[in-house]
C-alpha cells in the first residue's frame, strides 16, 4: 500500500496561489482609467477577436487578463447573472459592487475547493454620474476584491504598469490623457527590461484593445448602453494628436 503523503493546508493554499501568480504573470496587462468623460479600458491585444474587454450591462463593463478560457466563462456568467437581475428588479439594480461580490464568491470557491485555481485577474468597472462616482473592482485569483481609486494595471509585470499610472493619473483628464497614460504605462515593462523589445514590437494601435464607459452617453448618443469599443484607427488618431499637443 502506497504511502500518502502529509501536505499541510498553509502550504496547499500557498503553492495554489502561487501557480496562479505565475500564469497571471505570462499575460499581457490591462489597464483600466477613469477621467472625466468616463472609464476607458486598454489592453496589450493583438488579437481582434479574442477580446479581454467586454461589456456587461449598461454602464458597466469588464476586463481580464489569464487564461482566455477561465475569464470567458466569467464573463458570460456575468452576463447572466446581470439580465436576469435587470428584468427580475430593475435596470438600476444591476451594480460593479454587486457583480463583483458574484465574482469573488466565484473566485473563492474554484480557489478553495477546486483541483486547480482559475489563472485569472478581473476588473469590473461601472461609469457613475460624476468621476468621484466611479467605480473600479479588481478581483484576484482567490476571490479578494479591492476598490481601486481613479486607475488600475493588472497582469503581466503589474507593479510597473500600477506605478506608472500613480505617478501620472489626476482626476478631471480627458480621453486623450488617459489613453496616453494607459499606454505609457503598458510600456513600462518593457523599458524596465531594457531589452530593445519596443522596436521589435511596437506598442502601436493594432496592438491594443481599446474601449470606453461614456459618461453622458443618454446626451451624446440618446442610448442607455454606455460602453462602445474604439476602432485602431480611432486609437490611432487620439494618440497622434496627443504627439502633436
Amino acid at each position: 500500500m502506497a504511502q500518502q503523503f502529509y501536505v499541510s493546508p498553509e502550504q496547499m493554499m500557498k503553492d495554489r496561489a502561487d501557480f496562479a501568480r505565475k500564469g497571471i504573470a505570462r499575460g499581457r496587462s490591462v489597464v483600466v482609467v477613469s477621467f472625466a468623460a468616463g472609464i476607458a479600458l486598454v489592453a496589450e491585444n493583438p488579437s481582434p477577436t479574442l477580446h479581454k474587454i467586454g461589456e456587461i450591462y449598461d454602464r458597466i463593463a469588464f476586463a481580464a487578463v489569464g487564461k482566455y478560457n477561465e475569464f470567458e466563462s466569467l464573463r458570460q456568467a456575468g452576463v447572466r447573472y446581470a439580465d436576469v437581475r435587470g428584468y427580475s428588479y430593475d435596470r438600476a439594480d444591476v451594480t460593479a459592487r454587486g457583480l463583483a461580490s458574484v465574482y469573488a464568491q466565484s473566485l473563492g470557491t474554484v480557489f478553495t475547493a477546486e483541483q486547480k485555481p482559475f489563472e485569472v485577474e478581473l476588473a469590473v468597472a461601472e461609469v457613475g454620474a460624476t468621476q468621484a462616482e466611479d467605480h473600479i473592482f479588481r478581483l484576484t485569483f482567490d476571490g479578494s476584491i479591492t476598490d481601486e481609486p481613479g486607475f488600475l494595471g493588472m497582469g503581466g509585470q503589474a507593479d510597473l504598469v500600477q506605478q506608472r499610472l500613480a505617478d501620472a493619473w489626476r482626476p478631471g483628464a480627458d480621453l486623450q490623457a488617459a489613453l496616453a497614460w494607459a499606454v505609457d504605462a503598458l510600456r513600462a515593462p518593457r523599458e524596465a527590461n531594457g531589452s530593445g523589445q519596443e522596436a521589435v514590437d511596437p506598442l502601436g494601435p493594432a496592438s491594443l484593445e481599446v474601449a470606453v464607459l461614456e459618461r453622458d452617453v443618454r446626451e451624446v448618443r440618446g442610448i442607455h448602453r454606455a460602453f462602445r469599443r474604439l476602432a485602431a484607427s480611432d486609437v490611432e488618431r487620439i494618440l497622434h494628436s496627443v504627439g502633436k499637443g
